[in-house]
């Protein structure tokens, strides 16, 4: 399936995991945690599946420090994860830096080829969710990454995402009660995004969206003070990609200094597209981090009255 760049369309779902599943872990960018990845591998043997730990997942590069490996042997395991034929699906380990650096050494047709598996990361594992909706037209999840904090330590993580894996239609409403509408409204389309500042980092490059019509932007991030998320939003705002836009759905916004301000920045920042914008839904890097399908369709309800705001999926994640 080709993805035209200017329109947001709905992706192809992979099949939903099942007890006994063999599942790839990968480090696509910084290096991974000793003890974490152990302890999430524990939690995914709880789930009745058999995680199988790539080989250059516990890499540290020799002289760059923040990345897991070289960039040649972070690819090289995605790609051979992928094209496994006993893989049923791919977790990454860990975000950090670096998915940039090697999301073009790999075979795209070979995974185009190979069909959809389950695709699940976050924050800089954005850049891969973008080339797997756009390069190989593959649905995948936003959502907890096996040596991270939240699916560590939080129980609403972890299950919404063991939920989303093996029961996909009951999890079809998301939100937690933090959600607001920050722009009040209602809106259909296709679920895409991530890490925002990724989404900008992106922006321009070869194999990136030159437009957002039908799509329903889901954005979070981390560390980014508000003046800087002003230049990320207004980047994405000048270039084009976010033309055509139905509707934005906020994460949470850690460390990126006092959530007044951050509030400002988004409303000032979307408010004149007049789309209606959720706030606060429950997924990123905060505590709770719920797993967000990418690449299906998905209703938006942001009521003016100060009811419950809600992001409801047409159809389940996986099938």
């Amino acid at each position: 399936m080709t993805v035209v760049p200017s329109q947001v369309a709905p992706l192809t779902r992979p099949p939903r995991l099942r007890p006994g599943a063999r599942v790839a872990v990968v480090a696509p960018s910084g290096p991974v945690p000793a003890d974490r990845l152990e302890a999430g591998l524990g939690v995914l043997r709880d789930w009745g599946l058999e995680p199988v730990v790539f080989p250059h997942v516990r890499d540290v590069h020799p002289e760059l420090d923040y990345l897991a490996g070289a960039d040649a042997g972070r690819a090289a395991d995605l790609q051979a994860a992928w094209c496994d034929p006993s893989v049923d699906a791919v977790f990454c380990a860990r975000g950090g830096y670096g998915a940039h650096r090697m999301v073009d050494l790999l075979d795209w047709a070979a995974i185009r080829a190979t069909g959809p598996k389950v695709f699940v990361g976050y924050s800089d594992i954005t850049v891969l969710h973008e080339a797997f909706a756009l390069r190989a037209g593959f649905s995948t999840l936003h959502g907890p990454m096996v040596a991270t904090e939240a699916f560590l330590k939080d129980a609403a993580t972890r299950e919404h995402l063991r939920a989303t894996l093996f029961e996909p239609e009951t999890v079809l409403t998301l939100g937690l009660d933090t959600a607001a509408a920050l722009v009040p409204g209602r809106a259909r389309g296709i679920l895409y995004g991530g890490c925002v500042s990724l989404l900008a980092a992106t922006a321009g490059t070869p194999h990136a969206r030159t437009g957002a019509r039908g799509g329903l932007l889901v954005i979070e991030d981390t560390g980014e003070e508000p003046y800087r998320l002003d230049g990320i939003l207004t980047r994405l705002l000048r270039s084009g990609a976010l033309e055509g836009l139905s509707g934005v759905v906020c994460g949470s916004w850690q460390e990126c200094g006092p959530y007044g301000r951050i509030r400002a920045v988004l409303a000032d920042r979307f408010g004149p597209l007049g789309i209606p914008v959720i706030e606060e839904l429950g997924f990123g890097h905060g505590p709770t981090a719920l797993t967000v399908p990418l690449g299906v369709p998905a209703v938006l309800d942001a009521p003016a009255d100060g009811g419950r705001c809600t992001l409801t999926v047409g159809t389940p994640a996986l099938l």
